[in-house]
């Protein structure tokens, strides 16, 4: 059984949660080691106990680079005792630093495998300091068997252009995990709220002001013929006022975390549109990317709402489905949906269940696949050992 090391910035990110799953429903074992962004110690993530690398703060990037390099004198010591792994995936570029660290502690010439989801802009800057990233991110990576990245964009715009990684790419999207097997033509029976009032759903990272003030902004026009509905994990160190705004505003409820893939379905089929719009490094990351709430969205039929103008707007237009925007305010949200109808509203449903839904998830046999791939990467090293970290 293939033995990965995963090393990640956040152990209690979702994302990390579904990557864990994929890998051990593909035939892997998996060892989680990361830091966290949580008060105490996370004490289980699917049934693992993380390795705990102390706590980090989110948007506090010197913070992060110093529990980083702290880390990196100790890491052999928090291994003790850990088995060697077949290889080692580093989720984002702190933990690229480190996973090289932990592959000199074992001692022995133990793949590494980058997952990069997101481009910071730090690293987009044309100053001393992007430079130096860039810089840093190219040695780091200058050994790495694969790159696992989830938007075409980020390939595009960002790895080839500024020629970061030489490694192959697997581009692995943020679908949705399907626990069985989709048969083609399959459907969701999903019947949907009554409307008006229109519901939006934004649900997973709420890490953008502009896209808050813009919903509300629309609602108040509206006079109640819309709602938003937020769920998932604001990041009250973009607007520490998340809960104070979405509390005076009066279409806007905001319902809490949830679990994902156990909720999906139920959340989802509660909303007609989904929100895929993030404005939060606009012109950068977040218009290349392709973000979760796009599949898993559209696997339950909630029609998507994107920016004409981004990699999410281009998916949906080559697919013919989705409500896109030209510009980001509410007039162009008004003349979008204002005058929504459940005629228009069914058309627009259905082209986004016309589609198989394996465009918008992956099943066991993709698990499979992504594991018997990181599987190749070990054959041309040394034969595996139990050796164990002393």
């Amino acid at each position: 059984m293939l033995h990965v090391l995963y090393l990640v910035h956040d152990v209690s990110d979702p994302a990390v949660r579904r990557r864990i799953t994929m890998l051990r429903t593909g035939g892997a074992q998996v060892t989680l080691a990361g830091f966290r962004r949580t008060a105490t110690p996370v004490a289980d993530i699917e049934g693992l106990r993380p390795v705990d690398l102390g706590a980090t703060r989110d948007g506090r990037f010197a913070q992060r680079l110093a529990a980083v390099a702290k880390t990196a004198v100790s890491i052999g010591s928090k291994l003790k005792g850990m088995p060697k792994p077949d290889i080692i995936i580093a989720r984002n570029l702190e933990m690229l630093a480190l996973a090289r660290r932990t592959r000199s502690a074992f001692g022995a010439a133990v793949p590494i495998v980058y997952e990069c989801l997101d481009i910071h802009r730090l690293v987009l800057r044309d100053d001393v300091l992007g430079k130096a990233l860039r810089a840093t991110e190219r040695h780091l990576a200058r050994d790495v068997k694969l790159l696992v990245t989830s938007s075409p964009a980020f390939i595009v715009n960002y790895f080839k252009p500024f020629r970061q990684v030489a490694a192959p790419v697997e581009l692995v999207e943020n679908k949705y995990f399907e626990a069985a097997a989709v048969l083609p033509g399959e459907r969701e029976a999903v019947e949907g709220p009554g409307a008006p009032p229109w519901r939006i759903g934004w649900f997973g990272a709420l890490r953008c002001r502009r896209s808050l003030e813009l919903l509300a902004g629309f609602t108040r026009r509206m006079e109640g013929r819309f709602e938003i509905v937020l769920r998932g994990r604001p990041a009250l160190s973009e607007f520490p006022d998340f809960h104070a705004f979405v509390d005076a505003e009066p279409y806007l409820s905001f319902r809490g975390p949830y679990r994902n893939p156990e909720d999906m379905a139920a959340i989802y089929q509660d909303v007609h549109f989904s929100w895929a719009i993030d404005f939060f490094e606009e012109g950068q990351n977040s218009e290349w990317l392709l973000p979760n709430r796009l599949y898993e969205g559209c696997r339950f039929g909630a029609v998507p709402i994107s920016m004409d103008n981004t990699e999410t707007g281009r998916f949906l237009r080559q697919r013919e489905i989705g409500v896109l925007l030209p510009q980001a305010t509410s007039e162009a949200l008004e003349t979008a949906l204002g005058r929504m109808e459940q005629h228009r509203f069914g058309r627009l449903k259905a082209r986004v269940l016309a589609h198989n839904p394996r465009m918008w998830s992956y099943d066991r046999g993709d698990c499979s696949a992504l594991v018997e791939k990181l599987r190749r990467l070990t054959i041309a090293r040394e034969p595996f050992t139990t050796e164990v970290l002393a």
